[in-house]
């Protein structure tokens, strides 16, 4: 079984968490049942940012990124080569290093 670890992040996960992933789980989804709440405000349905996060080790593993994924990602805050949206990517059979980007954007809280 894959295991993702998640690099240390002030607000989701202070010390970092490795996590134990199904193959075919997102990483979202992996992150939510371990209580890293990242943040989906579109509910998973790949319409905002929200749970941006950037592959630091693994990345050649995963399965390519659409054209809506990639869409979307152009929104993001702090886009680097390896960023994926969480709720779009599923864990292959290798080992992830995942990092939590400091800011999001996300415009229901932005409009609030």
């Amino acid at each position: 079984m894959p295991q993702i670890i998640f690099l240390p992040n002030e607000e989701h996960c202070p010390d970092g968490l490795v996590v134990e992933a199904e193959v075919g789980e997102t990483v979202l989804d992996a992150a939510l049942r371990n209580g890293i709440e990242l943040e989906h405000a579109c509910e998973k349905s790949c319409a905002c940012t929200t749970c941006h996060v950037v592959v630091r080790e693994g990345f050649d593993s995963l399965e390519e990124s659409d054209e809506l994924e990639d869409d979307m990602l152009d929104k993001a805050w702090g886009l680097e080569q390896e960023s994926r949206l969480s709720c779009q990517v599923a864990v292959a059979d290798a080992d992830l290093v995942v990092e939590i980007p400091k800011y999001t954007i996300n415009q229901v809280s932005e409009a609030q």
